[in-house]
């Protein structure tokens, strides 16, 4: 099934191509561990994006298409050639990160534009910055620079990580790791566990008996869901000495999840659909579409997408150097938040630090998250490397 999406992605794009339109492809995990936090609901934000620019630029209609990356890099980076070789204009999503690499490798050499919505290492815009690839996901240091600076500030000066035994995991754990103790922190211990894990009970026995004050989960989608879980049947982090503090955290797990597991969890992000007119505007028609609220993912898709064709207008080109040129030199619309783009790519906005509400908390469905402190800007993300100041 997930190669006949591909295909069909392709199919689509061929009859666009052959029409000389726009054309953005929404590269993402259609079927998979990701497909509720991009998927289907990625595509829908490229469509909205398009859609409010008016269906048009330069001239020409806009055109989206998508394939499913089934969550092998090679798989998407062949999507990725044929899609550039084809014409298609600038590739969005790209969920995790060796996929996310793969098509930036790609769009570098064949100088084709890419922006990153759902990966989130800091690389991207550090030692593989490129004037063609722009970053809007919450990258791994201001992830951990809104948790784990608000936790230590709050009392948590001890921490212990459940990590997931990979190079994602063990980067987000270093990430922290390093802002915990500039904050006056320690981390006093760790567990691992593998990709796909279904049982964490050793894991949890060593947190709970750490002395730990914080359990910092390094760990995403479907792997974090099923931690949080086992978590709550072991009673770690619910109205005890310890508290759990996510990193890579969805609306959409926490709606798997429900608030009496997921409750009092602590994290940062770049979006939350109830956070001004905008993204409650947006969110109402997202919803009523996808019967779900947006993830800050597929939030990124609209933001990136709507960018990059104002970004096309201003340029009066579809050259992706002056594309990306005029994304970095306009002012990004992000539902009421305040982002630039930067020379090295990166979008830049203050997050927001987030915990679960409590069922009596919540008025309602999707009504999840409590806003209890904020990171600016120039502290939730690296400044740039030199050799990308320039774009380079």
């Amino acid at each position: 099934m997930a190669a006949g999406m591909a295909a069909a992605g392709l199919s689509r794009f061929a009859r666009a191509a052959q029409n000389d339109a726009i054309t953005i492809g929404v590269l993402t995990d259609q079927t998979g561990p990701y497909a509720d936090s991009g998927g289907a609901g990625s595509v829908l934000s490229a469509q909205l994006a398009a859609k409010d620019f008016g269906g048009s630029a330069l001239g020409k209609r806009i055109e989206i298409v998508s394939a499913d990356t089934r969550n092998k890099p090679d798989i998407a980076a062949s999507i990725a050639r044929e899609w550039y070789d084809s014409g298609v204009d600038v590739i969005c999503d790209l969920p995790v990160t060796p996929i996310a690499a793969a098509v930036q490798q790609i769009a570098r050499e064949k100088i084709r534009s890419v922006m990153i919505d759902a990966a989130v290492v800091n690389d991207f815009t550090g030692k593989s910055c490129a004037p063609i690839s722009t970053h809007w996901a919450d990258n791994t240091h201001s992830m951990v620079s809104a948790t784990a600076k608000a936790a230590v500030t709050g009392g948590g000066e001890k921490w212990f990580f459940i990590t997931v035994d990979y190079s994602f995991g063990h980067a987000l754990q270093a990430e922290a790791t390093s802002v915990i103790e500039a904050a006056g922190g320690s981390v006093i211990g760790s567990a691992n566990f593998p990709l796909g894990a279904t049982d964490f009970s050793s894991q949890i026995v060593s947190a709970r008996s750490s002395g730990a004050r914080v359990i910092g989960l390094a760990a995403v989608g479907n792997d974090q869901v099923n931690l949080i879980k086992q978590a709550n049947e072991f009673a770690l982090g619910l109205g005890g000495k310890q508290t759990l503090a996510g990193f890579l955290v969805f609306i959409t797990d926490i709606n798997a999840l429900g608030l009496a597991i997921s409750q009092g969890i602590t994290f940062g992000s770049g979006f939350y659909w109830d956070q001004s007119d905008d993204s409650r505007a947006f969110a109402k028609r997202f919803r009523a579409e996808r019967k779900a609220m947006p993830t800050k993912t597929q939030s990124s898709v609209y933001a990136s997408c709507l960018h990059f064709l104002k970004a096309m207008q201003k340029a009066g080109t579809r050259d992706p150097i002056a594309v990306n040129r005029a994304m970095r030199s306009l002012p990004v619309a992000n539902f009421g938040r305040p982002t630039t783009v930067r020379a090295d790519g990166r979008a830049i906005y203050d997050l927001t630090l987030y915990r679960v509400k409590s069922p009596a908390e919540s008025h309602g469905a999707w009504d999840y998250f409590q806003p209890v402190g904020s990171i600016p800007a120039a502290e939730a993300f690296l400044p740039m490397t030199p050799a990308c100041e320039a774009g380079a």
